[in-house]
């Protein structure tokens, strides 16, 4: 089997891959967003109930989650795709650490611009979604970008809940043909393929929000 031919078969797995992670951003970004302003703005027992929730999926190895939430699961009645588990469970993993980049962006920003935002008659809301945000967003792009090219490593570990990803398409060549060099050099490059556009494509949108962006503004 030429490598080439070794490449073709692991990509027969890409659909379950990109599936995964796309829906693993869903879940992340709303996560991440909703977790860190909550927990910038929160104080008490609130802010201690959302950094419980943070630190539940932070602390959790994501393989136990897995088979927690397909094998566990049923045993109480509640029933959900692979696919669905894969996505939840590797979404709100790497989303627990995009919380913390969204809490330390908008703890950055100088507080003088949410009290000229309050002067102005502007809700605490719309300070937020109209004056913080929009000017944390550049900060939060790089760790961001990180956190998707872990999604896209992490998919790997859905091959242990039964989802033919391209992890498991390796494991499935191996078995039929004994070439562990090629067969994981593959895969490696593999997934440097997909994950290298995304560092690229990163940089240029982090470059593309911080034209014009003075130091002083963060």
């Amino acid at each position: 089997m030429s490598f080439f031919e070794i490449m073709r078969q692991i990509y027969q797995g890409f659909g379950v891959t990109a599936m995964v992670t796309l829906l693993g951003i869903l879940y992340a970004i709303p996560f991440a967003l909703l977790a860190g302003v909550l927990q910038h703005f929160s104080t008490g027992f609130y802010r201690g109930v959302i950094t419980a929730v943070i630190e539940f999926w932070r602390s959790s190895p994501v393989i136990v989650l897995l088979y927690a939430f397909y094998y566990a699961l049923p045993a109480f009645g509640i029933y959900l795709s692979a696919i669905a588990v894969g996505a939840m469970v590797l979404g709100l993993n790497i989303g627990r650490y995009g919380s913390q980049s969204v809490r330390a962006a908008l703890q950055a920003l100088n507080r003088g611009q949410c009290e000229a935002g309050l002067a102005l008659g502007l809700s605490r809301f719309d300070v937020l979604r109209f004056v913080e945000l929009p000017q944390a967003i550049a900060a939060m792009i790089p760790t961001f970008i990180n956190q998707a090219i872990q999604l896209i490593k992490g998919t790997s570990l859905v091959s242990l809940i039964t989802l033919t990803d391209m992890t498991l398409r390796a494991k499935e060549i191996a078995e039929t043909r004994y070439d562990p060099v090629g067969i994981y050099s593959g895969l490696l490059l593999a997934y440097l393929i997909i994950c290298y556009p995304v560092t690229i494509w990163g940089r240029h949108l982090e470059r593309s929000l911080g034209k014009g962006r003075r130091p002083h503004e963060f």
